[in-house]
């Protein structure tokens, strides 16, 4: 009590303040205006507007103040980053606050991937909300290295930084009435439920949303996320490193319904983040397709809060935390400094913040069992195959069928028409399963490029030219204990060690994102022609996101929720049991 009482009495002026913002022009994300202003801080909160004694003042000389900003969905693991170094790359861009999903080292660790992640949130000068993982796995169409059931979930609910459920990837469990998928939107209880519906719609979408789930980052057009805001969501609108949806989505929002719109990134690799942005790049992108600035900045901060019922962030606002920015053009988003509950982390162009805190050890995830270079080989059949197809800034795929090249009664990589060979090893139970198949989009000549960031399970996924780099690269993921890697001629060229979970770098930011850069330079002089080759090579197990994708289990045909056969005509595999899972 005599600590609030403290920061009534300065809010009254009764007391000094701590800091005294003068000058500033507030972009005031609860009116709607940007208006000039005089800001009082006391104890790291927001205390007032107005004339303050103050123990320091800081003549803002008309730069703009901005409540910090907030990630509506972000896996920190995309960024490869521990959670320090994670928290160091995206304050220095403005953003304070992020709303998490671990459930990429969750589907690796387990229990033990989120407790990773909760011991470390307090320790950091970032507000880190979690949305606890609710498909682990995320389908029964791979093999995870963990599972955790609703009983988990509701153990773990309660948690004081712990904003709900994170997304429900496993939609045909829910639309169908799965009991334990329901469970564990039930766990949510008071708090939130994160949803993720590609390309759902009509009936089915309203069943998903009948269900309690109200938000959804997946639209990749905006009659797609016009439909979904129809029916209540809260839309999500992305822009990460491959998924790039924003410009899609910013010309269905207006005046009256921006309050259902947030950015989020969901995935950033960590060269993106310093080369490219954050939140912040998601605003001056915004703004410079056109949408009204104050809109932007309501969806970068105070939707964001709002919806998830973030507490004390978001605005300036008395009580509030003193999170903000301050910026000499608020339409390119031009950052001059960074406040984090009143102290500057960031300013004159340099990061003041720097990490003490290191996360703890975790144990080894690397368990793939005896592979070899035979095991990589397909043995030819007749009739066409399947070929999974990249889409330009999606992490959806198509689907084509082809007639295979064939060589020595194997088939093989068909370097003139881009079609590579692509196997995913099952890494955690050394089962030594392999799932194979082709895909069109990376461009190689030769070589191959293989990791451990593989969404969901994070199995090996590696695509290549010829069985015998690919088998390289297997072998050297191995030894260093995940990451990333590129071969060429059976040698390693690159490569990016992820030793925690296969999922983390223990570099610092700047080496991590020097060392991914390097890897897609690598990559390029192999013939590559994606832009972000590893996040795509992500996504392309992804099994609960249309339309043909590849797991340890082989090809998976994410309409029909099965696994399905690389030769068209080969009798599928019965449907999965959604309910599993």
């Amino acid at each position: 009590m005599r600590e609030f009482l403290l920061k009534l009495a300065a809010s009254k002026g009764d007391i000094k303040a701590d800091l005294l913002i003068k000058n500033a022009q507030v972009i005031n994300v609860l009116s709607g205006e940007i208006h000039a202003e005089n800001v009082a801080i006391y104890d790291g909160r927001f205390i007032g507007f107005g004339d303050y004694e103050a123990k320091q003042i800081i003549d803002a000389e008309g730069l703009y103040m901005s409540p910090g900003f907030i990630d509506g969905h972000i896996h920190f693991e995309s960024t490869m980053l521990t959670l320090p170094e994670f928290s160091r790359a995206i304050l220095q861009r403005g953003s304070t606050s992020v709303v998490i999903d671990p459930h990429e080292i969750a589907n690796v660790l387990g229990l033990d991937g989120i407790r990773y992640v909760l011991h470390g949130i307090n320790r950091i000068p970032l507000d880190v909300f979690v949305m606890l993982p609710s498909c682990v796995p995320a389908t029964p169409l791979e093999t995870s290295g963990s599972f955790i059931t609703h009983r988990e979930l509701y153990y773990m609910i309660q948690e004081e930084r712990v904003a709900g459920i994170g997304e429900m990837m496993n939609f045909p469990a829910v639309i169908n009435g799965d009991e334990e998928a329901h469970k564990r939107i039930a766990a949510a209880r008071w708090k939130k439920i994160d949803g993720h519906a590609p390309g759902i719609t009509g009936k089915d979408l309203n069943a998903y949303i009948f269900s309690n789930i109200d938000s959804d980052h997946e639209s990749t057009s905006g009659q797609e996320a016009l439909e979904k805001l129809r029916k209540g969501m809260h839309i999500l609108v992305r822009e990460g490193t491959s998924e790039r949806n924003l410009a899609d989505l910013i010309p269905i929002i207006t005046k009256t319904n921006s309050w259902h719109f947030s950015f989020a990134t969901d995935d950033k690799h960590p060269d993106d983040l310093l080369e490219e942005g954050h939140i912040d790049h998601s605003l001056q992108k915004a703004i410079s397709l056109g949408l009204d600035p104050i809109i932007a900045y309501q969806m970068a901060t105070i939707n964001t809060s709002n919806h998830y019922r973030l507490k004390n962030v978001g605005a300036v606002k008395p009580r509030y935390w003193a999170d903000f920015v301050l910026l000499s053009d608020y339409k390119k988003v031009k950052i001059e400094s960074v406040y984090k509950r009143g102290v500057p982390v960031f300013k004159d162009n340099k990061m003041i913040y720097s990490p003490s805190y290191q996360n703890p050890r975790v144990r080894g995830a690397m368990n793939p069992g005896d592979v070899k270079r035979e095991d990589f080989e397909i043995p030819a059949q007749a009739g066409q195959i399947r070929v999974i197809d990249i889409q330009p800034d999606q992490i959806l795929t198509e689907e084509f069928t082809t007639d295979p090249k064939i060589k020595n009664n194997l088939l093989q990589s068909d370097i003139d028409r881009d079609i590579l060979k692509i196997v995913v090893i099952e890494r955690h139970k050394a089962t030594g399963r392999i799932g194979k198949g082709f895909v069109r989009g990376f461009g190689l000549k030769r070589g191959a490029i293989a990791s451990t960031v593989a969404h969901d399970a994070h199995n090996i996924v590696i695509v290549g030219t010829n069985d015998e780099d690919m088998a390289a690269a297997f072998e050297r993921i191995k030894k260093i204990q995940g990451g990333l890697v590129a071969v060429d001629k059976e040698q390693v060229i690159a490569e990016l060690a992820l030793p925690i979970a296969g999922l983390l770098s223990t570099k610092t930011f700047e080496e991590t994102a020097a060392d991914l850069k390097k890897l897609k330079q690598k990559v390029v002089k192999l013939g590559g022609t994606h832009q972000s080759p590893f996040m795509i090579l992500s996504f392309l197990c992804l099994s609960p996101v249309p339309k043909l994708k590849i797991t340890d289990l082989g090809l998976i045909d994410v309409d029909n929720f099965c696994v399905t056969s690389l030769f068209v005509g080969e009798t599928d595999s019965s449907l999965v049991d959604s309910t599993q899972g």
